[in-house]
């Protein structure tokens, strides 16, 4: 029937997949969840508690495969038909989370996405830009993700068919963070994969800190710059390259790139407040691409 994978770094599972396994039960369905973590840096001891539970496992790489080539990994292992994909450091909404897919299931479905939402409250200051841009750009109620439903979607709290999935795995050469989802749902759609959204949301307990939440976007651009020179996405694919395209197309982008190296401090400053601007986030990740474009062309 189901088969849940967790890829796990350096988080707890173990609530998740508590939370899981007794609405697994609850529904009385044959179902299996599989958590694999990925070489982490943190020990996180509760995640050894996932194996004690009946059709749960916990397993371990021994080097860091990265996001994509992990969830490939549990999928090979998978046993059911359809799979359910999360993140570690998601939490279903309500008791009947499972229930839902399984219904959506009946009706014998390619791929169904849930949706997302943050916390109603902000959190300290430290933490508030991954809050801020979690609540603005990926938390979509339903009848908006109706609308867009190939463009409002992500790569987790996503069920999908094994056989779907097995034609249209992740990319496994995108080692590092960043854009991989937007790689694997670009295939999809240019597969005329049907995804089905429906109203099933998981909260995201992401609770980054600003300047770590900075960091991993300028690895993402990085990535989004591999990923341009190698035709894996094009202009098209997102906002930030069309804005480059635009820059490129006016002859624009080594000012943009001087006006960066000018203003990066100030920029990183707003971010890093109570009160960080999403305009300023975006200023900052386009003239980050532009630099390290430049950089690369002069290398």
């Amino acid at each position: 029937m189901l088969s849940i994978l967790i890829p796990i770094y350096n988080y707890n599972a173990f609530p998740l997949v508590l939370e899981l396994h007794q609405q697994c039960i609850a529904c009385g369905i044959a179902f299996e969840i599989l958590c694999q973590d990925d070489c982490s840096t943190i020990n996180c001891i509760e995640n050894n508690q996932i194996t004690k539970l009946q059709g749960c496992q916990h397993l371990s790489n021994k080097k860091n495969l990265g996001r994509s080539s992990n969830i490939n990994a549990l999928v090979e292992i998978s046993k059911f038909d359809y799979l359910l994909i999360l993140e570690a450091d998601a939490f279903p909404l309500n008791k009947n989370y499972i229930k839902t897919y399984i219904e959506a299931i009946k009706k014998k479905p390619q791929a169904v996405f849930g949706g997302v939402i943050y916390y109603e409250s902000k959190p300290e200051k430290k933490k508030i830009l991954r809050w801020i841009y979690g609540n603005a750009r990926e938390s979509k109620d339903l009848a908006k993700r109706l609308k867009n439903p190939h463009d409002i979607v992500f790569s987790w709290n996503l069920l999908i068919e094994k056989k779907v999935f097995l034609n249209n795995p992740f990319d496994s050469s995108i080692t590092t963070y960043g854009f991989e989802d937007l790689v694997f749902l670009k295939n999809l759609k240019e597969k005329n994969v049907r995804i089905h959204q429906i109203d099933n949301p998981c909260l995201h307990q992401n609770e980054e800190e600003s300047a770590i939440f900075i960091k991993k976007s300028e690895i993402a651009v990085l990535n989004l710059i591999e990923l341009y020179r190698k035709n894996i996405l094009s202009t098209s694919d997102s906002n930030l390259l069309r804005a480059f395209a635009s820059l490129k197309k006016t002859h624009l982008i080594a000012t943009t790139s001087f006006l960066f190296d000018r203003f990066e401090k100030p920029m990183k400053k707003n971010l890093l407040s109570k009160k960080p601007s999403l305009f300023t986030f975006d200023l900052y990740r386009l003239g980050y691409f532009c630099k390290h474009t430049q950089t690369k062309n002069r290398s």
